[in-house]
């Protein structure tokens, strides 16, 4: 795989400082039923990378004594992880909410039954990766049968009260380009989503997240081993917005990696690019404080461009809608 950190260090992003930290985001491990395309985890069946549970005793130690109110839970598949209901539960008590980025299929796995009425009864937030409406395409990107697993799967989470408005259940959908190209409008996508949805399969979501790819990664090397990936860079500064700067996660984010450390965002995690504290190399969860990042620097290269180019994208999807 091709290192793209190298290519991105250089940069003039304009420098960024932290806000009030809301959303604590857990990598729970590598570990995934799916190897997409455009996975910038590089995720996969064969990663053994999984947090161990000295590191989930940390995050709640930290949940307890922040003024965190989201706990954003991914992967890898982060219900593979063996702690994943207990910090779930754990959050819960503490009246956190919890969103569980979901790859669907997982939920169709041995060993995962009753997963999605755990869910459902802890009203836990599910953010679901549909990279497309059309079957061939989204199998082409994820693999033979991952299409009808999806739609399976979120048959089941809509029987269970997920995307109805009545049930307090959200259930909102993810979308990323095939290739090097920005998503479309949010809410043009969206309404396609909704209506090819619910007229061929009577499908049901909140809402639709349109999210750029990232030039790290599995995304990234392939870029690369094509010789698209200048190209691709210039398409996210040509289309930079600086109006979009506000509204980037890692202002109000905090990223975990599946060893307890900590990052700005989960891309510069992926990069190898820690948070910077004062006092602190490398700093972990289990020994730092949430006042210590207050107005702190976030660490930036040419990859956040992808954060704020066109209609911008986040971890909510776009910013500009």
């Amino acid at each position: 795989m091709h290192a793209t950190l190298p290519l991105l260090l250089e940069t003039d992003f304009p420098a960024i400082r932290r806000d009030q930290l809301e959303t604590l985001q857990v990598n729970l491990g590598y570990q995934c039923n799916q190897s997409c395309l455009h996975c910038h985890v590089n995720a996969g069946p064969r990663r053994t990378e999984v947090m161990s549970a000295d590191s989930v005793d940390a995050i709640i130690r930290f949940l307890a004594d922040s003024p965190v109110c989201t706990l954003d839970l991914t992967g890898g598949a982060p219900e593979l992880n063996p702690a994943f209901r207990r910090l779930v539960s754990a959050a819960r008590a503490l009246d956190i909410t919890v969103i569980d980025r979901c790859n669907l299929t997982i939920l169709l796995e041995p060993g995962q039954l009753g997963t999605d009425r755990f869910l459902a009864e802890n009203q836990v937030k599910i953010v679901a990766s549909l990279p497309c409406y059309i079957k061939d395409n989204v199998d082409a990107q994820r693999g033979d049968g991952t299409f009808d697993g999806s739609i399976e799967a979120l048959r089941r989470l809509n029987h269970l009260g997920y995307g109805k408005a009545s049930s307090g259940l959200e259930l909102d959908l993810v979308y990323n380009p095939q290739g090097p190209v920005l998503p479309p409008p949010q809410p043009a996508l969206e309404k396609d989503y909704r209506q090819h949805l619910e007229s061929h399969y009577g499908i049901h979501f909140n809402k639709l997240r349109t999210l750029t790819n990232m030039p790290i990664k599995r995304f990234g090397s392939t870029l690369v081993s094509q010789g698209r990936f200048a190209d691709y860079m210039e398409l996210l500064r040509s289309t930079h917005q600086e109006s979009n700067l506000a509204g980037v996660m890692c202002r109000t984010l905090l990223s975990v990696d599946w060893q307890g450390y900590l990052y700005d965002c989960d891309f510069n995690q992926m990069l190898g690019m820690p948070l910077q504290l004062d006092g602190h190399r490398r700093p972990h969860i289990s020994g730092i404080n949430a006042a210590e990042f207050a107005n702190a620097a976030i660490q930036v290269a040419d990859h956040c461009y992808g954060c704020t180019a066109g209609q911008g994208s986040s971890c909510g999807g776009a910013l500009d809608t």
